[in-house]
């Protein structure tokens, strides 16, 4: 089995992997806030609270999850989710179809690893810039009536990522 550090809160570990689907089982770290928004133009998602909770956000309705719920997102679907409880949280998570899922935590972890992110654990604008113009395909960032503007300068950006390193 595989585990991913995909931000300083939250990590994966892969339990079976087919081009149907991957299914993982996720940690949130205690006290998290939420991560950008965003959704999944060609994967629907299905999250199983295993052990404590789970605020999710869709578009503008918010809700805590609780053990034994279960939650299904649709493709096309803006969406943050995050632990704000002060115990950690384990979740059983599906993402179909796979498709590039996996690659695209793979680069995540590897930027973790590589300390290639700034003091609060994140990849910076430029890191951004390079794998949400790869990575488009599996994760959009949604900024609600400026996510045409945030894809430009993601697109403007990219190039200069790359220069500085930043490849998948």
């Amino acid at each position: 089995m595989t585990t991913y550090t995909l931000t300083p809160h939250e990590t994966v570990t892969v339990l079976t992997e087919t081009p149907e689907a991957i299914e993982v089982e996720a940690v949130y770290a205690p006290e998290g806030s939420p991560p950008p928004a965003h959704l999944h133009p060609a994967q629907d998602e299905r999250f199983k609270v295993l052990a404590g909770t789970l605020t999710v956000r869709l578009g503008s309705s918010e809700r805590v999850l609780a053990e034994g719920e279960v939650l299904e997102i649709p493709r096309n679907t803006p969406h943050q989710m995050w632990n704000a409880a002060g115990e950690p949280a384990r979740v059983a998570w599906r993402t179909s179809p796979a498709g590039r899922t996996r690659d695209w935590w793979a680069t995540l972890d590897r930027l973790q690893r590589e300390g290639r992110v700034g003091r609060d654990g994140m990849p910076g604008p430029l890191a951004f810039a390079v794998y949400l113009t790869e990575f488009r395909d599996v994760f959009r960032l949604h900024a609600g009536v400026l996510t045409p503007v945030v894809a430009g300068a993601l697109r403007a950006l990219a190039p200069v990522g790359r220069l500085r390193g930043y490849r998948s």
